[in-house]
């Protein structure tokens, strides 16, 4: 498929495509707003939406996974992305060129949706994930360093980003704009019907209370599942406490976590549901969603929560709390870590269940009303706002030094 028209295109270089996980939803959004409005896109990338594979002005630039290892395939996306970037940039010079974070430096536009420089998780685990992960994070530091100072513009999905874009890099903050991210018009208000269907397929009773955790399960315990375990063990050891957990994710640490529930005498309260790809149907059924985060730069998963109208309890340090008002605030986690200030927020929330549902309908429109698109079309706002820089970007585009990392 070879692009045509006279419009520039734009060349979007990144890991997913497609509307399964925030980044790859956020991407998607971007590439079908610009194939809207005519203007033809390069997809560079190891996994797309089967759709942008027969537009007519969309071509798609497949990278396979070495060995199916996502570590290597980063390396294999940076060239690729690189290559197509340099030919497009050479037709076109006023095309743009969109990468994610560190995955491919190039003096172009950035969307920076996660920063590595700022969670470092403990080192734990066995040997061989531990060397792999160290590797990873260490590339990651490296490339997101160089991608971040020598993109001429930054996107970032929230003032948290920004803050770290500029406290760890050095970025001008006149360089980086916070875009936040939107919601799908199907995630909306849970009908008795869907909410019955749901706790049918789930298993759970209609009279029990559930809250849900929505999250990987990994040895760096960056999604804080550690902390609400034993928050809950503290709080099922009370005899008023009558709320079940249901846990959607996982990760290597998943039959550890397995086990210690059976061990806590807890199989009974907590269900480990594992991956699931119906997280809408997941929170049709949950009273409360909880997020103890020890880093999340964003948090898709609270945001489609309170999109559905699920009163969403999480840390205060995670970039979608700046979504929060003030009346929200006894739902906001200050420190993590602290598995005691969760107890007494949870049996707050418990005391005041109805309530709370009730005051987080209005939150989930507001939240509602800002959509995947609406997220593409001010990412291309501020993009044509700013006064071409082709010359410039072209006398860089040459200067380039590839990382060998």
């Amino acid at each position: 498929m070879t692009t045509s028209g006279p419009r520039p295109p734009w060349v979007i270089i990144a890991a997913g495509i497609h509307q399964n996980g925030g980044m790859d939803k956020a991407n998607f959004a971007l590439a079908d707003y610009l194939l809207e409005r005519e203007i033809p896109v390069h997809l560079v990338t190891h996994d797309v939406d089967p759709s942008f594979q027969k537009h007519p002005l969309a071509t798609v630039h497949l990278v396979a996974l070495p060995a199916k290892s996502f570590y290597l395939g980063e390396f294999a996306l940076a060239a690729r992305g690189r290559k197509v970037a340099r030919r497009i940039l050479r037709e076109y010079p006023s095309a743009q060129v969109v990468s994610n974070g560190g995955n491919c430096v190039w003096p172009g536009i950035n969307w920076a949706h996660y920063v590595h420089r700022a969670w470092s998780g403990p080192k734990r685990g066995p040997f061989a994930y531990r060397i792999k992960a160290a590797l990873a994070a260490g590339r990651a530091r490296r490339t997101e360093q160089a991608a971040f100072q020598r993109a001429r513009m930054i996107i970032s999905n929230s003032k948290r980003t920004t803050n770290e874009l500029v406290k760890y890099f050095g970025v001008d903050p006149e360089r980086v704009h916070t875009v936040y991210l939107g919601s799908d018009p199907g995630w909306g208000p849970i009908s008795p019907e869907e909410r019955a269907s749901s706790r049918k397929l789930l298993k759970v009773p209609m009279e029990r209370n559930l809250a849900v955790f929505v999250g990987a399960l990994g040895y760096d315990d960056r999604k804080g599942f550690d902390v609400l375990f034993r928050a809950w063990q503290m709080l099922c050891s009370r005899p008023d406490w009558d709320v079940d957990l249901l846990v959607a994710g996982r990760g290597p640490t998943a039959q550890d976590w397995q086990a210690k529930v059976k061990q806590a005498g807890l199989d009974g309260r907590i269900r480990l549901l594992g991956f699931t790809d119906q997280v809408k149907s997941v929170l049709a059924a949950a009273d409360l969603l909880i997020s103890p985060v020890r880093y999340e730069s964003y948090g898709l998963n609270v945001q489609e929560a309170i999109c559905r109208g699920v009163p969403a309890m999480v840390s205060a340090s995670a970039g979608v709390a700046e979504q929060y008002d003030s009346e929200f605030a006894p739902l906001l986690l200050p420190d993590p870590e602290d598995a005691g200030d969760l107890v007494q927020r949870l049996l707050a929330w418990r005391s005041n269940q109805v309530e709370w549902r009730a005051r987080f309908q209005p939150f989930g429109e507001r939240l509602r009303s800002r959509s995947w698109r609406d997220t593409a079309v001010d990412f291309v706002s501020i993009v044509e706002k700013e006064r071409p820089a082709e010359a410039a970007a072209l006398s860089r585009l040459h200067s380039i030094e590839t990382p060998n990392s």
